[in-house]
């Protein structure tokens, strides 16, 4: 005889049928009912291969391509990051960077140099073997002279990388504590080595699931990759991908059973949804904001004092009251979130409030008194964009700022409207350190560089704040990089989101769910499973 613990181990392990498990437990003193309500709970919580997975995403076009030097937005994420292919680390669902194809790292000269022993025996979905060649290939898939890969901020600090035997040894023009995290980066997936470059368009990677069929902007299917070398994933025998960027198409599919999930629920029904029996709502906080970028190289926007007088006319409390409806909290326009360790604390950065006559003060020094701004927005920028568009313009008006804002197509955004139009929305997932978030978005000459900001400080700062080991030191970097965000930079920052998400009963999740992306770090397919 056993107590309860043990029987729950023993289902766990599937070491035992229902019927003796039940009749076990009432022998160590549980009713039939709650016996049986014990075997059905932990069996749905325990992980098994088999089923077929709907997964709804936002941020997705008939622009998408496998490249992932172009990956743009959540769809393209989730399908290339988080089913086809791998990085050489990966931060783990607590938040803690684990070896992903790479066993171990290590660094040498102050963080200048560092070497990335692979895994042994990782193949491909073509059945080659990944080797050190394959990661130097992906890798130099982002640099060079005039390349436009997204990644182009984070490798442009690489002098030199190359193959070691199983090793790859990164040389950066000044240490980085930070480098392993930065190779985590979405775009950084290793895909194999091809003549002198890789092979992305087969879709061909070392990840949990193999491409069956890619169709931009509608979706993508895949089915598992029977030989992942990651044990304990990958437990779906196929998945269904869909773009579907009407929230309340999402929802539907969820609530009628046709999928199994979707993120960014339209907040203003999560109540109802909450109340739905066949679904769990999901809230989970992390380093998600808006942002509402500028081009600080075109005018208006070149001139500062336009850009503090839109950013004094922005009432972002009714941003978090009205759009987000509590879930979430205050920007300050800087990227920099509650999960990130330097952020700049109350007393370091006072929260920037909504004040119409500073936004004439500001305005006039401009001289742009009774100016109109044009503001590009669509629905799949950030949750509920066009109407907060509308709140943005009804706040500026006390301070004689016309605002105009422009409706644009969910469809091709992210490649028509978003990095084209001198003002327009956006939201970003944040990014596990500071250097990344700065080197990726703010850096001058980042190819996502949303604002075109090119403050020498700034930049000047990125590079001392890499290398610098006394934290004390660092933390006073990064703090001041903030202000200059926050006084000088082009991006105002209404608010941090958290990520919700709404799944089917029917699929098992895990005890902990990662908060660095949506949908557990974009890696559901690989980690939840049918219950």
């Amino acid at each position: 005889m056993t107590d309860q613990s043990g029987l729950k181990e023993l289902l766990k392990n599937s070491r035992i049928s229902r019927r003796d498990f039940i009749q076990q437990a009432i022998a160590v003193g549980a009713t039939a009912a709650a016996a049986g309500t014990m075997f059905d709970t932990a069996h749905a919580a325990t992980p098994k291969k088999g089923g077929h997975y709907v997964n709804t995403l936002t941020g997705g076009g008939t622009t998408d391509v496998l490249d992932p030097a172009q990956t743009l937005d959540s769809y393209m994420i989730n399908v290339s990051f988080g089913q086809l292919r791998n990085n050489l680390t990966e931060i783990a669902p607590d938040g803690n960077l684990i070896g992903e194809l790479a066993e171990s790292y290590e660094a040498d000269d102050g963080g200048k140099t560092w070497r990335f022993k692979l895994r042994s025996g990782v193949e491909f979905h073509n059945g080659k073997t990944m080797d050190a060649n394959d990661v130097v290939a992906s890798f130099n898939h982002h640099r060079g002279e005039g390349n436009k890969s997204a990644a182009s901020g984070l490798t442009k600090q690489i002098t030199d990388v190359k193959a070691d035997g199983d090793t790859v040894v990164f040389t950066l023009e000044s240490g980085n504590a930070d480098w392993p995290f930065i190779v985590s980066d979405y775009h950084l997936c290793i895909c194999p080595a091809k003549d002198d470059s890789i092979d992305w368009q087969s879709g061909v990677g070392t990840g949990s699931y193999k491409l069956q069929r890619f169709d931009p902007g509608v979706t993508t299917e895949v089915v598992r990759n029977e030989n992942y070398w990651k044990e304990g994933r990958a437990w779906f025998d196929s998945v269904e991908n869909l773009f579907i960027a009407d929230a309340t198409a999402r929802t539907t599919s969820v609530t009628s059973g046709s999928a199994h999930s979707m993120s960014n629920l339209d907040l203003k029904v999560v109540s109802l949804l909450e109340r739905t029996p066949s679904v769990r709502v999901l809230p989970i906080t992390g380093n998600k904001h808006a942002v509402l970028p500028m081009f600080t190289d075109t005018a208006p926007f070149d001139n500062v004092d336009v850009r503090l007088a839109l950013k004094y006319a922005i009432n972002r409390q009714e941003f978090v009251n009205k759009i987000i409806f509590g879930q979430g909290e205050l920007g300050n326009d800087t990227p920099i979130g509650p999960a990130n360790i330097y952020r700049a604390t109350a007393e370091e950065l006072p929260q920037r409030e909504y004040d119409p006559e500073k936004a004439k003060f500001h305005l006039k020094k401009a001289g742009m008194e009774g100016a109109t701004f044009e503001l590009s927005l669509a629905d799949t920028a950030f949750e509920g964009a066009v109407d907060a568009g509308q709140l943005y313009a009804e706040s500026a008006k006390a301070a004689g700022i016309n605002l105009k804002i422009l409706r644009e197509a969910d469809d091709g955004y992210w490649s028509n409207v978003w990095l084209k139009k001198p003002w327009v929305g956006g939201y970003w997932g944040g990014r596990p350190t500071e250097d990344w978030m700065f080197s990726q978005v703010y850096a001058q000459g980042a190819e996502w560089n949303e604002t075109k900001w090119a403050n020498p400080r700034f930049n000047e700062l990125l590079v001392q704040a890499r290398s610098e080991l006394d934290d004390a030191k660092r933390r006073e970097m990064y703090v001041e990089m903030q202000r200059l965000c926050h006084e000088d930079g082009g991006a105002i920052v209404p608010m941090f989101m958290a990520y919700t998400h709404a799944v089917s009963n029917k699929i098992g999740l895990p005890d902990q769910i990662a908060n660095n992306w949506e949908l557990d770090g974009h890696k559901n397919a690989e980690r939840w499973w049918m219950a």
